[in-house]
């Protein structure tokens, strides 16, 4: 009995290796006739069957399926024929028999770089079109030009932008959080010469070519260029992908996981500090401004907005102080100008109240009524230097109006309601 089953095992087996081989050469002819269907549909009966295949059956069962499911160039599942593709060049590796993989590696390098031009085309559509389907038709190419060479991680940076600008933040946000966690930075050396015959500059896949073509006379000028680190940008984008996916908190976490690597990026804190500001914060917005200023002490829109915050704040003196410097920075600030005019005249604020309960005291009144009208000339010239820099201001023409008719400059009062008539 037992012998009998050892017969019969053997006749299994060798019913396994016969169906291998049929199924296998019936995807092979059908592959020579471009039916990739039926080899398709063979390769998947014999898939079942490779496991225990010698290593001759096993590479050409790899070779045979990457070259099915690549459909002469035709199938767009870049993902599914990179796997397949993959499959076989691990497999020659791991047994040391490089049959196969030449081809299959010309193939696939001719195919990213198919792939990559398209979806460079596609890109180039959507920056006329603006369409956000376009945008993301070319992010999807960028994508699958990484999928089939990871090695090529600036193309699933393209990706991300590319999906964002199609306002897909979904995927542009799992883009950007894929080159965080592989440590992409975006650091290259690019190589550059001049072209002889047309003037133009050149970048060169490597040294080698570059100087190659110094050698041969054919390009002059070479240099090399090395791109400054993205990561920083990275944090940023994906932070702005969270923004738009309404997810303030998670956002914060990237910028504040961004700053730990970068403390002194000024560009990662103003969009905290905004961020802070979206989310209602005021206090925290305050505060990441004035650190911001120790960051960058000469940028006058820093200035303006803690002068802003101190406003609303009731530090008038404080808002006074910052608009001032702001102007300092920038004398054509008109805001800062309007702001501190703002300011002085709430100051007035505590007299109209006791005005108004003085209103039967006439002699109380009009002393309040003249320490009015002093802060409210105080605050005229701020206010005209504001129109002088942005007179098309309703709001600022408004308040002049209001000032000049307070202060009895009736010249004045009658040009600006002019201006006023124009404008409304």
């Amino acid at each position: 009995m037992r012998k009998q089953l050892l017969i019969l095992s053997a006749f299994f087996i060798s019913m396994t290796i016969f169906g291998q081989k049929n199924e296998i050469k019936s995807a092979e002819k059908a592959i020579k006739i471009a039916d990739f269907a039926t080899a398709i549909s063979s390769i998947k009966q014999a898939e079942g069957l490779i496991g225990n295949a010698d290593q001759k059956t096993k590479a050409k069962f790899y070779y045979l399926k990457a070259m099915a499911l690549y459909e002469g160039g035709k199938n767009t599942n870049v993902k599914e024929i990179s796997s397949a593709f993959s499959d076989l060049i691990k497999f020659e590796k791991e047994t040391n028999k490089l049959k196969y993989s030449k081809e299959i590696k010309g193939l696939k390098s001719a195919l990213v770089q198919k792939t990559a031009t398209r979806a460079s085309e596609n890109y180039k559509k959507a920056s006329e079109s603006k369409e956000p389907g376009d945008f993301v038709k070319a992010a999807k190419g960028f994508e699958q030009v990484y999928t089939l060479s990871p090695s090529d991680t600036s193309f699933l940076d393209n990706a991300a932008l590319v999906y964002f600008l199609g306002k897909d933040y979904e995927n542009s946000k799992k883009s950007y959080s894929k080159l965080l966690e592989l440590g992409y930075t975006g650091v290259a050396t690019e190589y550059i010469a001049t072209n002889k015959q047309t003037g133009q500059d050149v970048s060169y896949p490597d040294k080698k070519s570059m100087d190659l073509q110094v050698k041969l006379g054919l390009a002059k000028d070479p240099r090399e260029e090395v791109k400054d680190s993205r990561r920083e940008l990275i944090f940023k984008n994906l932070a702005q992908n969270y923004t738009k996916l309404e997810n303030n908190e998670k956002a914060l976490e990237v910028i504040a996981e961004g700053r730990k690597e970068f403390p002194k990026s000024y560009s990662l804190l103003i969009d905290e500090a905004n961020l802070y500001y979206n989310a209602g914060d005021n206090n925290k917005f305050k505060e990441k401004l004035e650190e911001a200023i120790s960051l960058n002490p000469t940028e006058p829109t820093l200035y303006y907005n803690v002068g802003v915050m101190n406003m609303d704040q009731g530090n008038t003196e404080e808002a006074i102080k910052y608009f001032k410097k702001s102007i300092e920075l920038n004398p054509t600030y008109a805001d800062s100008y309007n702001n501190i005019g703002a300011a002085i005249i709430d100051k007035a604020a505590p007299i109209i109240e006791e005005m108004n309960k003085n209103l039967s005291d006439f002699a109380k009144y009009d002393k309040l009524q003249a320490e009015q009208f002093e802060i409210y000339k105080e605050a005229l010239p701020y206010y005209e230097k504001a129109y002088e820099l942005s007179s098309d201001n309703l709001n600022i023409v408004q308040t002049l109006m209001g000032l000049y008719e307070n202060l009895d400059m009736q010249d004045k009062l009658s040009a600006i309601k002019e201006v006023y008539e124009k404008l409304k």
